[in-house]
């Protein structure tokens, strides 16, 4: 079977990390995002992918020069210009010629969600489109479903107001889709799945949805980008320098990061190359590859640091982003 991979967005949730990697190839536990998204197709019989990229594609190009990710076969389709999410997909299905139901998924979610189990539930009501559903305790900041007994859409809405919202059931973001679909996805435009081609396939009775228990996070913010790596907490690497005195506890930690002496790490992501200063503090934070925290500084508080950036010596950060972005 084979799946669309959405990769092509800006990431501008999480910048400054995202103003030099695109968000699917910052790592969780020292990986890549896209590979763990690819290792879960993989293990449901998806051996072929294609990437819908749009962002600095040649990141993703020249990471898999051999066209193989997670034991998956990719393809490229690069837009030219945004597509949003409907365009995306079938701009990349058109592209790598999908005439078989496919599967398709957000680049930027990890879960463990049973692929398998959603196909046999498409083609069990010969849908014409099914969503991966998955419960949250507040859904206003997402597209949130209301399904009959059979599983047929009856209602989605996308981010209404929590007194709003018909149920806490929300888009999961993968989707299993019959290539008849892709007709109804005007071309040469941006089209939004969720405000466009959704709304559409309500109307016609076609959209079915299946909630799942599974494991899910989107990791495109700060928070949810450190949560799912700190699934993966593991010592320093040989390629590290501990300084005397250092500790480092309950973080992720790229190859050749220096912590200089006194130095204090805790529950953070700290990426390739970066550094940590004598006596520096960095608690519950995000370093990016080659940062400089500052000798005696305290990086705090879901700061983000971006790639090269250099704190200074003394600094105190509490939830800043640095450099600061639009």
């Amino acid at each position: 079977m084979k799946a669309v991979v959405l990769v092509g967005g800006e990431g501008t949730r999480l910048r400054p990390l995202t103003l030099t990697i695109p968000k699917q190839m910052l790592p969780i536990g020292r990986r890549p995002m896209i590979e763990r998204v690819l290792e879960n197709l993989a293990r449901h019989g998806i051996d072929e992918a294609v990437l819908s990229l749009g962002y600095r594609p040649d990141a993703f190009i020249e990471a898999y020069p051999d066209g193989r990710c997670a034991g998956v076969t990719l393809s490229y389709a690069v837009e030219a210009e945004p597509l949003d999410t409907a365009g995306a997909v079938r701009f990349a299905a058109l592209d790598a010629g999908l005439d078989e139901t496919f599967v398709v998924v957000n680049g930027d979610v990890i879960t463990d969600l049973d692929v398998s189990e959603l196909v046999d539930f498409h083609r069990d009501r010969a849908a014409g489109m099914t969503i991966a559903l998955t419960p949250v305790d507040d859904p206003s900041a997402f597209g949130v479903v209301s399904t009959d007994e059979s599983g047929r859409v009856v209602a989605f809405v996308e981010k209404p107001s929590a007194d709003e919202a018909p149920s806490n059931l929300i888009n999961a973001g993968t989707y299993v889709v019959e290539p008849s679909v892709l007709g109804r996805i005007p071309g040469g435009k941006r089209v939004s799945i969720e405000r466009e081609t959704f709304p559409a396939l309500v109307a016609e009775g076609c959209l079915y949805a299946l909630a799942s228990e599974a494991n899910w996070l989107d990791a495109g913010t700060p928070a949810a980008y450190l949560e799912a790596n700190l699934g993966y907490v593991a010592d320093p690497d040989g390629s590290c320098r501990l300084g005397d005195g250092a500790v480092v506890k309950e973080s992720v930690v790229g190859s050749k990061v220096s912590f200089g002496p006194g130095s204090w790490v805790e529950n953070s992501v700290l990426l390739n190359c970066a550094s940590v200063g004598e006596g520096a503090e960095v608690c519950s934070s995000i370093v990016g590859p080659g940062a400089t925290i500052g000798a005696r500084s305290v990086v705090a508080s879901l700061s983000v640091i971006g790639e090269g950036f250099a704190v200074e010596p003394g600094a105190r950060l509490a939830g800043q982003r640095l450099p600061s972005t639009p």
